[in-house]
């Protein structure tokens, strides 16, 4: 059972990572992520991540203790507080009345993820994708098409961020993510090291999605939401392809032009 303690008062060094939900910088640089609502929580309590502690209304309270959820996490604080005193933290109330601290997992390495999923493998890239709300929708139509894992670039925002960990869903849970270095290096390691085809998705590209081939091993790489992909990782590209569209419209958020990418993938992989 986890250790539980009643409080009173924000002022416990234990709630410090809710005071400072806006400071996401913080809990990266302390190893840690902050998951929110009940859904998020819920995925995030049904893996062996470790998590430091949740914080809840006594109804919550009562709920994990009757649905006996936490029975193995002995190594985790429940912090319960009245409704009122809670909702003083900024946004608790949008967030259904249970919010939780957890470890960042250790990063994945590449290697192991070629060599854990099975061909044809599929990645997508993230090149200086700096909104968290987009990484998180970008994360989320990944668990949902089936990719086998995450490469995010050093100038993009990291899949754990609040922001990004809440509008996944907690799809981020699920699968492997690596924070790379250099982010062209190691697509020209997966292009010319391990034969993967290296699609970048590029407004202005010459070929239509419907023209490239995805059924080989793949990397899928999405960029910046104003810049597009930088000219150093586009030049890694094995192909530049563009979403056909019609009328006036050029391009689509990054969250609904990677879901229709992979969507095509599945497609050609027969996955549909």
């Amino acid at each position: 059972m986890p250790i539980i303690r009643h409080i009173e008062t924000l002022d416990s060094p234990e709630l410090s990572p809710y005071r400072t939900l806006r400071r996401p910088a913080e809990h990266l640089r302390d190893g840690i992520f902050v998951a929110e609502g009940e859904k998020v929580v819920r995925r995030l309590l049904a893996t062996a991540l470790t998590v430091r502690s949740l914080l809840v209304t006594p109804e919550w309270e009562a709920r994990l203790k009757e649905e006996d959820i936490l029975g193995g996490r002995s190594s985790t604080t429940l912090l319960v507080g009245g409704k009122e005193l809670l909702e003083t933290i900024v946004g608790f109330h949008l967030h259904q009345g249970i919010m939780a601290v957890a470890h960042l997992p250790p990063d994945s390495n590449i290697e192991a993820m070629i060599h854990g999923a099975q061909a044809p493998r599929l990645f997508v890239a993230l090149d200086a994708l700096v909104n968290a709300e987009n990484v998180g929708v970008v994360v989320r139509s990944c668990a949902a098409f089936g990719v086998h894992g995450i490469i995010v670039g050093e100038s993009s925002s990291s899949p754990y961020l609040r922001r990004a960990v809440r509008n996944s869903m907690g799809a981020v849970f699920t699968l492997p993510i690596h924070h790379a270095s250099d982010l062209a290096r190691e697509l020209r390691v997966l292009r010319t090291g391990h034969l993967f085809s290296v699609i970048a998705a590029d407004p202005s590209g010459a070929h239509p999605i419907g023209s490239c081939d995805f059924t080989s091993d793949t990397v899928i790489v999405v960029g910046n939401e104003g810049g597009g992909i930088s000219e150093r990782v586009l030049a890694e590209a094995t192909m530049r392809a563009a979403i056909p569209m019609s009328g006036e419209i050029d391009s689509l958020n990054v969250g609904n032009a990677c879901a229709v990418f992979l969507y095509e993938v599945l497609r050609q992989r027969g996955a549909l």
